[in-house]
C-alpha cells in the first residue's frame, strides 16, 4: 500500500493510522499544495489533493474514509468499533464530524488568511474561523467528562478529530480552545505513532498573515 502525503495536511490522518496499526506501507512526501508545486502529481490524482492512497486495486482520496477502510478491511477493531458495538453510531458520527464540521471551515480560513489574502477575503476567513470555534462546543462538552471519544479508549475517531484541532493550532486558532480540549490534543500528540507520522516531511510553512505584518 502507498500513501501520498504533505506534512500537516489531512493525509496526516491515514499516515498516523498506519503508524498506530504498525502496517507496512510506502509514503511519498509532496510539497504543499502539490497541485501548485509538483504538477506531475496531477497524473496520479487529478484532484491534486492529499491524501491519495492505493491498496491493491483500491484507490482513495478522503482522509477519514482511508482510516475507516484500514480498520474495517484489516479487521483492526483494536482501533475502531464494529457495527454491533453500542457506540457504533457515535463512533461514525465523530469520524465524519471531524472533517465535515471541524476541518472544512478551517480550510477556508487557511486559504484566505495565508494563500489568497485580500481585505475582503480576510473578513470571510474571520467568519469561518468563528464558525469553526463555535462548532467545537459539542466536543468541548464531551471532553469535560471523557478522556477519549468512544468506548473509553483510543480509536481512529480520536485521530480524525484531533487532526482538526491540530490544524487549528497550525493556523493560530488554538488560543480559543477550552482547557479540556487543549489537554486532549496534547495527549493525542504525545502518542508515539503521532510523533512518527508528524516527523515525515518538511513542516508546512505558511506565509505571515497580512494582519501580522
Amino acid at each position: 500500500m502507498k500513501l501520498w502525503h504533505c506534512n500537516s495536511a489531512r493525509s496526516l490522518r491515514p499516515l498516523w493510522t498506519l503508524e498506530e496499526l504498525g502496517m507496512d506501507y510506502e509514503v511519498e512526501i509532496l510539497p504543499f499544495p502539490p497541485r501548485l508545486f509538483q504538477r506531475e502529481y496531477l497524473d496520479v490524482n487529478s484532484l491534486g489533493t492529499v491524501p491519495y492512497f492505493v491498496d491493491g486495486d483500491t484507490h482513495m482520496t478522503e482522509s477519514v474514509a482511508i482510516c475507516q477502510y484500514l480498520v474495517d478491511r484489516y479487521r483492526r477493531y483494536d482501533f475502531g468499533l464494529e457495527s454491533t458495538h453500542p457506540e457504533y453510531g457515535a463512533y461514525l458520527n465523530w469520524l465524519h464530524h471531524a472533517d465535515a464540521t471541524l476541518t472544512f471551515p478551517q480550510t477556508i480560513s487557511m486559504r484566505y488568511y495565508f494563500l489568497e489574502p485580500t481585505p475582503e477575503k480576510q473578513a470571510v476567513a474571520d467568519d469561518y474561523a468563528k464558525w469553526y470555534i463555535s462548532r467545537l462546543r459539542r466536543l468541548d462538552a464531551h471532553l469535560e467528562s471523557h478522556e477519549y471519544l468512544v468506548d473509553k479508549r483510543f480509536t481512529i475517531a480520536d485521530i480524525a478529530v484531533s487532526y482538526a484541532l491540530y490544524l487549528g493550532r497550525a493556523i493560530g486558532l488554538d488560543q480559543r480552545y477550552k482547557p479540556q480540549t487543549v489537554a486532549y490534543l496534547q495527549r493525542m500528540m504525545d502518542r508515539p505513532a503521532f510523533k512518527r507520522a508528524d516527523e515525515q516531511g518538511e513542516p508546512m510553512q505558511l506565509p505571515r498573515r497580512e494582519s501580522d505584518k
